[in-house]
């Protein structure tokens, strides 16, 4: 059974080997307070710790994590990483908020036509939907 909530997400993340200098485009696939998933070009080797980042609305949100999964896909590899710091919590929040802001973003284009920016669609989807985002238990620290 599963710990955590996950939450979707198919923004980009840029996700490096610690200590290296090369860093490449993934695709986020989803968040939870536990960790995250997304899909790579290349293979990553679970117990590897690596840093993320993901471009938010006004700035970049980083992290690290250590890699838990790599499962082959067809298209690329899809890996796992889990938080190493409880603190990450806060940091997965605003995360999980803004997959849902792009989302909301998109799906008004997609069934209103109305085209919003990143800071019309992060003020609409405050005032209708942040006061019942979903609130989970804080998270123990990962060792």
């Amino acid at each position: 059974m599963r710990s955590f909530i996950r939450h979707p997400a198919d923004i980009p993340i840029e996700v490096r080997l610690d200590r290296s200098d090369e860093c490449a485009p993934e695709s986020l696939n989803n968040i939870s307070l536990g960790g995250l998933s997304f899909t790579s070009q290349s293979p990553f080797i679970p117990g590897a710790l690596v840093s993320f980042s993901v471009s938010v609305a006004h700035g970049c949100v980083e992290s690290r994590g250590r890699v838990t999964w790599c499962r082959e896909r067809m298209d690329g590899y899809e890996v796992g990483i889990e938080f190493l710091d409880a603190d990450d919590y806060y940091t997965v929040r605003m995360v999980e908020q803004v997959c849902h802001i792009e989302h909301y973003k998109q799906e008004m284009l997609r069934q209103h036509g109305r085209e919003l920016s990143g800071e019309e669609a992060a003020e609409e989807w405050i005032e209708k939907y942040a006061a019942n985002f979903p609130s989970e238990a804080k998270p123990r620290q990962v060792s």
